[in-house]
């Protein structure tokens, strides 16, 4: 066995030999026993009689056992009343009959401007309450971790453990919700990232409520709208959601819309881009009508839409995947030399390479040209084409005719992919 410096080594086959690969393993190593994971996280008491906490989802995720400590160090048992993954907010109960509580109130994070001071409240690394300042780096960012981003990014240190702490106006009132960091090393370098008040609040109410939360939906999925892509369709700007999907028996299919239509308008609200729809729709009150604004063939047109419920839609199975059409070529290829983009046939091989869900048809891109590195920054490999110039596409050699046509009809213009 192999030991280290000034450690005694037995010859192998003997009985210390395997004493010591028994109970200090095979590099007479001693292994650390393996406990239960932990998970730390700091919240704030939104409700001082009932005993409610306020902290992110991802901190009580899938926990066995929860305890909450409070300033004076005395720690309590909590239970969880609701949590949502799509905000990474959490509602904990914890008693209240013996204890003073202080409670914080929500305030409106919309008044909140660039520049403006705030405190960060939480237990990093779990050293216990530390108070931290900062200011209000930038509004509205988009890091890519759920469909309702729209946080405030702050210079406040925010470390491991602040998570679910929150974030103070300069009059006390809660601002926003520490939630993530960017950060190469771990450790705060001055980019922390809050769930604004706007958003915390209403899905808080909703957990108390409900126990879950209830969202506005009306079965579309949608994509954002660039430039080329406003050319293309005869749009003035680079605005509004692309619809790319329309839900069978959704109130949007009921009321109208289809695929390749660009939603720019909805209740009253222009729709400025992509992302600024969900948000409008799961905001919006489930059972009434609102009214669409969208762009098709040129023109613009309105349409009703009843809102539905979300989480009831994807609990009956509304949101699933559509089946594949019957009888698709297999195997075909075809390199679009135009637009330096390599698409092929989804063959069962292809879906389990790029992990294609059975029901999604189309054409999916297998390569790009490196020589045009730009094209990275809009398409990668595995991903899958649906509709080429506003036609839907279900070969490589369709694509490739697709492209052909388009460019004829219009040398130089940009071809319209939808993804």
């Amino acid at each position: 066995m192999e030991v280290g410096p000034g450690v005694p080594g037995f010859p192998h086959g003997t009985p210390f030999d395997e004493f010591f690969e028994e109970f200090m393993g095979p590099r007479g190593l001693i292994s650390p026993p393996v406990g239960p994971a932990t998970s730390l996280g700091s919240g704030f008491v939104v409700d001082a009689e009932q005993g409610y906490v306020v902290t992110n989802a991802h901190v009580v995720r899938d926990a066995d056992e929860i305890r909450v400590t409070f300033h004076d160090d005395t720690t309590v048992e909590a239970q969880v009343v609701g949590a949502d993954d799509k905000t990474d907010i959490a509602v904990l109960k914890v008693p209240s009959e013996d204890k003073a509580l202080q409670a914080l109130a929500f305030g409106d994070s919309r008044t909140m401007r660039v520049g403006d001071w705030v405190l960060a409240i939480g237990n990093p690394f779990g050293l216990g309450g530390s108070v931290t300042a900062g200011i209000i780096s930038a509004r509205a960012r988009d890091v890519g971790v759920g469909p309702y981003d729209d946080f405030l990014q702050t210079d406040a240190a925010i470390n491991r453990g602040n998570s679910g702490g929150p974030v103070l106006s300069m009059d006390g009132q809660v601002v926003g919700v520490s939630t993530a960091i960017f950060s190469p090393s771990g450790g705060s370098i001055g980019i922390g990232f809050a769930t604004p008040a706007e958003i915390a609040a209403p899905v808080v109410q909703q957990l108390l409520d409900y126990g879950h939360t209830r969202r506005g939906w009306i079965g579309v999925k949608v994509q954002s709208v660039d430039a080329d892509m406003a050319a293309s369709f005869g749009l003035d700007s680079a605005r509004g959601a692309l619809v790319a999907e329309v839900t069978p028996g959704g109130p949007a299919e009921a009321a109208g819309l289809k695929q390749g239509d660009i939603i720019v308008s909805f209740g009253g609200q222009a729709v400025g881009a992509m992302r600024d729809l969900p948000r409008m729709v799961a905001g919006a009150q489930i059972g009434a009508e609102a009214t669409v604004v969208y762009w098709r063939d040129g023109a613009q047109y309105a349409a009703q839409v009843t809102l539905a419920e979300l989480e009831k839609a994807e609990a009956s199975g509304l949101l699933a995947e559509r089946p594949t059409a019957a009888g698709l070529p297999e195997g075909g290829s075809a390199v679009l030399a135009d637009l330096g983009v390599t698409v092929a046939d989804i063959t069962p091989t292809l879906r389990a390479r790029y992990s294609l869900p059975e029901g999604l048809g189309g054409v999916v891109v297998t390569a790009l040209d490196p020589a045009r590195p730009l094209l990275a920054t809009v398409l990668a490999e595995g991903d899958v084409v649906v509709e080429i110039a506003r036609t839907p596409v279900t070969t490589a050699a369709q694509a490739a005719s697709l492209v052909a046509d388009a460019r004829q009809a219009a040398p130089g213009a940009p071809v319209l992919l939808l993804i």
